[in-house]
């Protein structure tokens, strides 16, 4: 069905969680507060996030710096892997490395990740289909699920989810407009973080 008029999609992954993952640190609690306080302006249609406590936390935080908004769970925007691909799909020089990271997917997992990516795709992307206003939507996610939108909207191969990675409250917004390839607005932006609070979810080694 042809778009009538454009989504924006909002993507940020959780604040930073503490070690069993069962909750924010004071610095998720803060880096979620400060999302929210940056995104208050938008007129959001729509807030969701994944199942977990980092995830629900860090939605309740941000969706109470903004109006008129209630954050929504919902299971596709949980945190799973989205596509495992076979050797074939890789390049060589990379292909032991991401294998060996994909390794310790159960099978449950192997079969259930997929699915939830097909309805991620399906529920949060492309231009809107059910009116003729603009819908700015936002997920409060997980690195993967973030990565594997990414690529869809850079019509990238399936497997390019892998090696994208996303900071705790970084944001990326992507353009969905009637009659035109999707559109990369921004990418793991993390300016409403003090330096302080920038870079975490990322190895120490890659943070700049």
């Amino acid at each position: 069905m042809t778009g009538t008029a454009t989504r924006y999609l909002y993507l940020a992954r959780h604040g930073e969680a503490s070690p069993d993952e069962s909750d924010l640190t004071d610095s998720g609690r803060r880096q979620a507060a400060l999302l929210g306080r940056r995104l208050r302006d938008v007129p959001f249609t729509s807030v969701h996030h994944g199942p977990l406590p980092r995830a629900e936390q860090t939605a309740r935080l941000v969706a109470a710096e903004l109006k008129g908004v209630t954050p929504h769970a919902c299971e596709a925007a949980g945190d799973y892997v989205p596509h495992l691909p076979e050797r074939s799909e890789l390049p060589a020089e990379s292909a032991d490395f991401y294998l060996r990271f994909l390794a310790g997917a159960g099978q449950e997992e192997r079969e259930r990740g997929p699915e939830l990516a097909r309805l991620a795709l399906r529920r949060f992307t492309g231009a809107v289909t059910d009116g003729a206003e603009d819908r700015h939507d936002l997920v409060v996610t997980h690195n993967f699920l973030i990565a594997w939108l990414v690529r869809d909207a850079m019509h990238a191969p399936k497997w390019r989810w892998l090696g994208l990675n996303h900071g705790n409250t970084a944001l990326t917004v992507i353009r969905y407009a009637p009659g035109r390839a999707a559109s990369v607005l921004v990418a793991n932006d993390m300016r409403h973080l003090p330096d302080e609070l920038r870079w975490t979810g990322f190895p120490p080694e890659v943070r700049v």
